[in-house]
């Protein structure tokens, strides 16, 4: 077992910090976005390393998400005092939704192409599973938007998210992160339950 740690030290120590990031963003807690610099970090190599070039290229987009989540999380009130801004939702209207779902298809289009064509121009290995690379990539991308501007309906993204990647990283031998994925999906569930909980106590 150590010695299988050791050889997979970087995805092991990725999967711990996803875990910290993950814990945090159910507790609301802001500092979950410095974390998420230090597990993109690790992500960018484990991807890379196993051809997954669009979560690759997603750790880039997290990174930058992690900044505007931290100041948007802050807030300001009066006096120019920051504040803890509260769960929102996507659920009062219908076009929200479709909104939010036709910017996933249209974003999966868009990096299904590139993955299936751009590996050759570039001269390296051809994208493992593009068009499942694409989905997970695509919905991450619009939940993490969700969850930098705390709206409650993220958490319902990422079971769905977490499900398919934890498949696709079995199918790829990358154990540890699939295991990660597990726990994520769990996590996932308990986050919605308690954000929806918190965001119903904001309405009393």
């Amino acid at each position: 077992m150590l010695q299988f740690i050791l050889s997979n030290w970087i995805e092991f120590t990725g999967a711990l910090l996803a875990v910290a990031y993950l814990f945090l963003s159910i507790n609301g807690n802001i500092w979950l976005w410095f974390l998420g610099f230090a597990t993109s970090s690790f992500y960018l190599i484990i991807f890379f390393n196993n051809q997954l070039y669009a979560d690759m290229g997603l750790q880039f987009y997290y990174i930058i998400v992690s900044v505007y989540g931290w100041i948007h999380w802050m807030g300001k009130g009066k006096n120019n005092k920051k504040i803890q801004t509260s769960i929102s939702t996507i659920t009062l209207t219908k076009l929200n939704w479709l909104l939010a779902l036709s910017s996933v298809l249209v974003l999966q289009i868009t990096l299904y192409l590139i993955l299936k064509y751009t590996p050759s121009l570039l001269d390296i290995p051809e994208a493992s599973y593009p068009l499942g690379d694409a989905f997970t990539t695509a919905a991450s991308i619009v939940a993490t938007w969700m969850l930098a501007r705390k709206i409650l309906e993220n958490w319902l993204f990422w079971i769905v998210i977490n499900s398919f990647s934890m498949g696709m990283y079995v199918i790829k031998g990358m154990y540890i992160t699939s295991g990660l994925f597990v726990i994520y999906t769990l996590m996932a569930i308990v986050g919605y339950y308690r954000w929806r909980k918190e965001f119903s106590v904001t309405l009393n």
